[in-house]
């Protein structure tokens, strides 16, 4: 998917932790998940509720 951005809570410094109960995905998708493809339309969404304060900002930090 040309454009996509990858977010794998399965490789998130952050997964478990308090700081992931406040993050974007889990907000959005529930605790349950494993992560989440959105396309650069959507990513743009998220970036301008995050700005306005309607949903928590995104967490993910990766392994390396």
């Amino acid at each position: 998917m040309l454009g996509a951005m990858v977010i794998s809570c399965d490789d998130c410094l952050r997964q478990h932790t308090a700081t992931c109960a406040d993050c974007v995905v889990t907000h959005v998708l529930g605790a349950d998940e494993h992560g989440v493809v959105i396309d650069s339309c959507a990513e743009r969404a998220v970036r301008l509720l995050v700005g306005a304060g309607l949903v928590p900002a995104l967490r993910h930090r990766p392994a390396l």
